[in-house]
C-alpha cells in the first residue's frame, strides 16, 4: 500500500466509556503535565467519526459536558472536568503523505513525530511543534509557533481541511469552500466547534536543515542576549531560534555540563529547501553563531547541518511526562531595558527556580496576516516569552508560582496583552488573541454547532462572550 492510496476505514464498535475506579480510566484520562491532572466524570477513546457520535450521544444522554483532548500537554490551561465526558482521540490509521499535491492527510491523535518522519520521506517538511509527542490536531488549531514560523508563518495556516463531528452529532468535512465559516472559525477560534476526527494540511519543501543549540554559563548572558537582539531586528526569515536560560536538573538525561549552575542557550534552525540552497543556509546558521561564539566558546553545541527529522530534538523538550508550572506572553521589542529586566529576574543571580525561561523569535512570515487564513492567522508581537518550572511538590509549585508572577511583573512594560493559545500553560494567566469583533464571529458558529453549548467548558477565557 502506498502513502496515496485510499484510507481503509476499521471495523466500527461502540467506544467503551470508563469511569473513576476503573482499570481504563487512568490511560483514558493520562496528561503530560503531571501537575494538572484532570478528573472528568467519564472518559472515552474514540478513533473514527461514528465512535466519536456514540460518544456525544451518550454525553448528551448523561446530561455531561464534553472535552477533548489526546496527550494533555495543555492540561495546564484546560477548565475543570468535573461532571463531563472526555473524548480522548487516537489515530485511526497511519499519516498519509501526496507528495505531488504536498500534503498530508493526519489521523487525530497521531503526534508530530509521526508526520515529521512521513513527510521527509519526500523532501518535505510540515511546521510542527517542538516535541515530537505533541498532538497534530491540538497544536494547528490553537495557533502553532514552529522552528520554522519565520518562513512558513503560523502553523494553523497550512490547514487545507478539517474532518470532524460537530456538538449537533453531524460529521462534516469543512475547507475553503464547503462550510467556509466553520472552516474559519476552527482555525484559532478557541475550540467548543466540535471533536475533529482528521486533518489535512499543506507542507514545504525541506531538504536539509541547520539545527541545534549552543549553550553557555549564565554569566555570559547580557552580552549574548544583547547581540541576539541586534541579530534578529534584520534576521533573515530562513530562520528561527530562541534564547533560553535554564536551570536544569542532575539527571542522567542532561549532559553535566549542563547542570552547574544557570546557563543560556541559542536554539534555533535554518531552513534549506532545497540541496542547492545548503551553502546560503550554512552561512546564515555561521553569520549568527559566530557572534556568539566570538563572545566564548560554548559549554556545549550541537549546532550540525541534518535532515528534518533532528528539528524535534532541537529544543530537548522531555519524552516523559513532568509536573510543569509555566508563564507566556507575547512581548513587543524589548531593546537594553527590556534584555536588562528579563536577566534581573531570570539571569545569573536572580535565585530563579524556572528550568526554562524562553524568548521565542517572533516576526518575518508569523506577522503576516494570511488572506486566506482563519480567526488566528498572524501574531503581532517581537517575541513569544515561555517559561515553566517543576512542580515536584508544593513548596517547589509555590516558588514557580511566586517567580511566574516576579517575572510577568518585570516585562508588563513589554506585554502586548495578547497570548498564543498553544503557549499557554495554566488557565488563570491572564490571556486573549481574538478582536471582540473575531469573538462574536466565532460565536455564531457556535451557536450555529452548538446550539446547547455541550462543549463550553473546552473554550478558554478571553475566546467566547457566551460562556
Amino acid at each position: 500500500m502506498s502513502e496515496t492510496d485510499p484510507v481503509v476505514a476499521p471495523p466500527e464498535t461502540d467506544p467503551v466509556v470508563v469511569l473513576p475506579g476503573e482499570r481504563a480510566y487512568a490511560a483514558a484520562t493520562a496528561v503530560f503535565n503531571l501537575a494538572a491532572p484532570v478528573r472528568p466524570a467519564a472518559a472515552v477513546t474514540v478513533r473514527t467519526a461514528g465512535q466519536v457520535q456514540a460518544a456525544l450521544r451518550e454525553a448528551q444522554r448523561a446530561g455531561r459536558w464534553v472535552r477533548v483532548h489526546t496527550t494533555g500537554h495543555a492540561s495546564g490551561s484546560a477548565r475543570p472536568m468535573d461532571g463531563s465526558l472526555l473524548i480522548r482521540t487516537e489515530p485511526a490509521g497511519p499519516v498519509r503523505i501526496d507528495p505531488a499535491a504536498r500534503t498530508a492527510r493526519v489521523p487525530a491523535g497521531t503526534r508530530w513525530g509521526e508526520v515529521v518522519e512521513a513527510a521527509a520521506k519526500y523532501g518535505l517538511a510540515a511546521p510542527h511543534g517542538t516535541s515530537p509527542t505533541v498532538g497534530v490536531v491540538g497544536f494547528l488549531l490553537r495557533g502553532g509557533i514552529s522552528f520554522y514560523g519565520r518562513r512558513s508563518g503560523l502553523a494553523v495556516n497550512s490547514v487545507r481541511a478539517i474532518e470532524l463531528v460537530t456538538p449537533d452529532g453531524e460529521f462534516r468535512r469543512v475547507t475553503a469552500t464547503a462550510d467556509p465559516e466553520l472552516f474559519w472559525a476552527l482555525r484559532g477560534g478557541g475550540g467548543g466547534l466540535g471533536v475533529v476526527t482528521a486533518i489535512e494540511i499543506a507542507l514545504f519543501p525541506a531538504a536539509r536543515v541547520v539545527t541545534g543549540a549552543a549553550f553557555w554559563p549564565a554569566a555570559h548572558g547580557p552580552e549574548l542576549l544583547s547581540r541576539w537582539l541586534s541579530w534578529t531586528a534584520d534576521a533573515p526569515e530562513a530562520v528561527t531560534t530562541a534564547f533560553r536560560v535554564m536551570n536544569l536538573p542532575a539527571v542522567p538525561e542532561i549532559p553535566p555540563a549542563l547542570t552547574g549552575g544557570p546557563v543560556v542557550c541559542l536554539a534555533g534552525v535554518v531552513l534549506s529547501p532545497t540541496e542547492d540552497d545548503l551553502g546560503t543556509a550554512e552561512r546564515q546558521a555561521a553569520d549568527l553563531l559566530g557572534r556568539f561564539r566570538a563572545v566564548a566558546e560554548p559549554v556545549l553545541d550541537t549546532w550540525e547541518t541534518a535532515t528534518p527529522p533532528a528539528v524535534v530534538r532541537t529544543h530537548m523538550d522531555p519524552a516523559d511526562p513532568v509536573p510543569v508550572v509555566g508563564e507566556h506572553l507575547l512581548l513587543s521589542e524589548l531593546g537594553p531595558d527590556g534584555a536588562e529586566a528579563f536577566l534581573r529576574v531570570l539571569g545569573e543571580g536572580s535565585g530563579s527556580p524556572l528550568v526554562n525561561a524562553e524568548l521565542r523569535q517572533l516576526g518575518g512570515a508569523l506577522a503576516v496576516p494570511d488572506p486566506n487564513g482563519g480567526a488566528l492567522s498572524h501574531l503581532d508581537a517581537a517575541f513569544a516569552f515561555t517559561a515553566g518550572g517543576l512542580a515536584l511538590d508544593p513548596a517547589a509549585t509555590a516558588a514557580v508560582r511566586a517567580h511566574c508572577a516576579e517575572v510577568r511583573s518585570a516585562l508588563t512594560p513589554w506585554d502586548t496583552g495578547r497570548t498564543a493559545p498553544t503557549l499557554v500553560e495554566r488557565l488563570e494567566q491572564p490571556q486573549g488573541h481574538l478582536s471582540a469583533a473575531d469573538v462574536e464571529r466565532v460565536d455564531r458558529v457556535r451557536r450555529r454547532v452548538d446550539p446547547a453549548g455541550w462543549q463550553r467548558h473546552d473554550v478558554p477565557p478571553g475566546a467566547s462572550a457566551r460562556y
